[in-house]
C-alpha cells in the first residue's frame, strides 16, 4: 500500500514537472491544475501548491513569488529519466488524446487541428522556408496550413523561446481525430520510415510500435538523420517519415468519405488504403482490416534538419483554430 502511495505521489510530480517544462514563463498553481486534467490528473490548486513545496525542497523547482515556479535543471534530469515504465505507450496514449480533442467544422470552417511545433533559430528562418517549400509544393505533408510565432508568443498556447521562430505544421492525427468523429474506430500501429520510388509509395524500411514507444518516432528518425524527404521531392525517390493505421474493413467507405471531406479545406495525408486484410508496403494487415498510410507532418520539418539547419521538434505538440492558420505559399 505505502509503494502503491509512493508511486501515486511521484506520477503527480512528474505530471508537474511535464508542464513546466513545456512553459518558457513561471506557472501558479492555478494554471498547472487546470493543465493537470489534459494529463488525467486531478488536484485542486491546495493539492498542487503542497507538491510544489515538496518540488522545491528536492530542488526540482524554484519558486519566482507571484510569478509561480519554474523548473530547475535537476528538474529537467529527474523528469527525463523517472517513471520510464509509465512512458511505455506513451505516444500511443498521446495521439489518442490528440485525436480526442480535434474538434473541427468542416461546413464552417472552424475548430481545433492538431499540431507539430518546431524551433528554428531566428536567422536561418528563412533558408528554413527554402528547405520546406519543395517539400509542400510536392505534397509530403498533411497540408500546406501553417502558423508562424517569434519569441514571447504564443501557437497553440505554446510560447515561443527567445531568439528562435516557432512554426506549427499540421499533424496527421485530423485524420484520426475525423474518423473519431465519424464513429470509426482507428488502430494506431506504427510510425516508420517509408521508401517513396517514381513518387509512389513502395515499402516501409524503419517501424517503431507506438504501443511499445516512450519517444515519437518521427522526432527520433529526424534526429538520427534517417530521412532523405528532400531528395524525395526533387527526384521522387527517398524516405520519408509516414505512420501506419489500421480500421475495420466494413468502415473503409465512411472512412472514404470522411477523408474526402478532409481535403475540401485543404487537409489530406492519407497516401494508401490498402485491401481487406492484404498486406501494404510490406506490413501485415489484421483478418477484416484495412491497413492505411498516412505521410507525417514533420516531413516539411525533416528536410530543413537535412539540409544542415538545426530544428527543435515536438510531435503532436497541441492543439490550435484551424482559421489562425495560413497557407505557406504566403508566408
Amino acid at each position: 500500500m505505502l509503494l502503491q502511495q509512493a508511486q501515486d505521489v511521484e506520477r503527480k510530480v512528474i505530471a508537474i514537472l511535464r508542464i513546466l517544462s513545456q512553459s518558457s514563463e513561471p506557472l501558479g498553481a492555478r494554471v498547472i491544475s487546470h493543465q493537470l486534467k489534459n494529463h488525467g490528473v486531478e488536484l485542486t490548486e491546495r493539492a498542487v501548491r503542497y507538491h510544489l513545496k515538496l518540488m522545491d525542497e528536492r530542488g526540482f523547482t524554484e519558486n519566482m513569488g507571484r510569478d509561480g515556479r519554474i523548473i530547475t535543471r535537476l528538474g529537467l534530469e529527474e523528469l527525463e529519466s523517472a517513471l520510464v515504465g509509465d512512458k511505455v505507450s506513451f505516444v500511443a496514449s498521446k495521439t489518442e488524446l490528440m485525436a480526442y480533442q480535434t474538434e473541427l467544422d468542416i461546413d464552417k470552417r472552424q475548430g481545433k487541428v492538431p499540431v507539430n511545433i518546431s524551433f528554428f533559430p531566428e536567422k536561418q528562418f528563412e533558408k528554413a522556408v527554402e528547405a520546406m517549400r519543395r517539400v509542400f509544393q510536392a505534397g509530403i505533408c498533411v497540408s500546406e496550413l501553417v502558423a508562424v510565432a517569434h519569441q514571447g508568443e504564443n501557437l497553440g498556447g505554446v510560447t515561443i523561446p527567445q531568439g528562435k521562430i516557432g512554426l506549427a505544421t499540421v499533424c496527421s492525427v485530423i485524420i484520426n481525430g475525423a474518423l473519431l468523429k465519424a464513429g470509426i474506430p482507428v488502430e494506431y500501429k506504427f510510425g516508420g520510415i517509408l521508401q517513396i520510388k517514381n513518387r509512389k509509395p513502395l515499402r516501409f524500411v524503419e517501424l517503431i510500435l507506438y504501443s511499445g514507444s516512450s519517444l515519437n518516432p518521427a522526432e527520433l528518425y529526424i534526429a538520427s538523420k534517417m530521412t532523405s524527404v528532400g531528395q524525395a521531392a526533387r527526384k521522387g525517390e527517398g524516405r520519408i517519415l509516414a505512420n501506419f493505421r489500421e480500421i475495420p474493413a466494413m468502415c473503409q467507405p465512411a472512412a472514404e468519405k470522411v477523408v474526402a471531406r478532409l481535403r475540401e479545406v485543404n487537409l489530406d495525408g492519407l497516401l494508401m488504403m490498402g485491401g481487406v486484410s492484404k498486406p501494404l508496403c510490406g506490413v501485415p494487415v489484421e483478418l477484416n482490416k484495412v491497413g492505411m498510410i498516412l505521410v507525417g507532418g514533420l516531413n516539411p520539418v525533416a528536410a530543413v534538419v537535412e539540409s544542415g539547419i538545426e530544428a527543435e521538434n515536438h510531435a503532436m505538440s497541441t492543439v490550435m483554430d484551424y482559421q489562425e492558420m495560413i497557407r505557406f505559399r504566403d508566408l
